[in-house]
Formats: structure tokens, C-alpha cells, sequence
């Protein structure tokens, strides 16, 4: 049975929805709501998602979090390390390689180039890859992938994960221009 393995990298997506969009940590009510990121990538590809969500957990676990994930459907991914490792990191790039070996599609959560190799190596076959982030946060050397069909999502207009509006200066297709939302 065909299954897409949604890998959340939960520390960029919210350094960057705190630090980039919001300039100041995220309420609860303006963080993403995770079940319906599982819900897109079932819906989007028509089959069976599995959530990895990965936790830099080398100061401790936090028990809510890790539990509502897993009431959500996701399977919590607690790590730690060194202070000067990037655990989280170094678990999604082993994972999306451990991932070469298979035939499952791949969306990952998250704006950094550090995955770009993993990534490209997922790419060229019948797998589908997605990457779903903020996308004017997105690093810009997954662009070059898309024409060996890396698929992109915005993570607030596309999944539809927020109850509330960002305050985003987002480039706005013309087939979806709404004159309304500026008068």
C-alpha cells in the first residue's frame, strides 16, 4: 500500500513563523494545527500518511506536546545530542535517506537547505516529493529541483493549518487576486 511520510522539522517551522513572519513567539492559537497537515498530505496524494514530527529534546521532554501529537496521529520523534549538534537536522537527513531505499512519497516540513542532498536524491523517479513551508521562507536552492518534480506547498494557504490570518507579504497569483482583501 503506497504511504506518504510527513516529516515535520518543528523547530524551523517555528523559529521561522515566531522570528520571520510574527517577530515574537507564537501564541498556541497562531501555531499550526498539526492534524490538518496529516489530513493534506492524505487528501493531496490519495493514500495513507504517516507523521514523523522531530523534537530537539536534549533539555527534556515536554510531555503535552509529545502527547497531543500522538492523540493527532503523529509519531513524536524525541532526540538529543550535543549542544553543538543539530539533532533534529541530522534525524530528518537520515531519515529522508533511509527513505532512498523505499518507494513511499516524501513531504517534508520545512524551510531548510540543510536537506537539499537528501531531497534530490528522493527525486528523478515514480516517488512524489513535496516540500511545505512558508513559501518566501523556502531556501532557494529547492527551486532548482522543482523541474525534476519536487512539488511545492504553502504551509498557511495551502494546507490551511492556521485558524488566524498571518501577517504575510505573500506574492499573490492573479487567478487568485481578490480586490476585497485590500479595499
Amino acid at each position: 500500500m503506497a504511504l506518504t511520510y510527513l516529516l515535520v522539522d518543528g523547530e524551523n517551522i517555528d523559529a521561522t513563523l515566531g522570528n520571520s513572519i510574527l517577530g515574537r513567539r507564537p501564541t498556541p492559537e497562531e501555531r499550526p494545527r498539526w492534524d490538518r497537515l496529516l489530513s493534506f498530505a492524505r487528501e493531496t496524494w490519495g493514500q495513507g500518511a504517516q507523521g514523523l514530527f522531530f523534537l530537539n529534546a536534549s533539555n527534556g521532554l515536554p510531555m503535552s506536546f509529545v502527547q497531543a501529537l500522538r492523540a493527532l496521529g503523529f509519531t513524536p520523534v524525541p532526540l538529543s545530542g550535543e549542544d553543538d549538534q543539530k539533532v533534529v537536522d541530522i534525524a530528518i537527513q537520515r531519515t529522508l535517506d533511509a527513505l532512498a531505499d523505499r518507494d513511499d512519497d516524501v513531504m517534508l516540513v520545512s524551510h531548510d537547505g540543510d536537506f537539499l542532498e537528501s531531497v534530490e536524491q528522493l527525486l528523478g523517479g515514480e516517488r512524489r516529493v513535496g516540500v511545505i513551508a512558508f513559501e518566501e521562507f523556502r531556501n532557494s536552492g529547492f527551486t532548482a529541483l522543482r523541474h525534476q518534480g519536487l512539488e511545492f506547498f504553502d504551509l498557511e494557504h495551502d494546507t490551511l493549518a492556521f485558524n488566524t490570518t498571518l501577517p504575510r507579504l505573500r506574492i499573490i497569483p492573479i487567478d487568485e487576486f481578490d480586490p476585497l482583501q485590500f479595499l
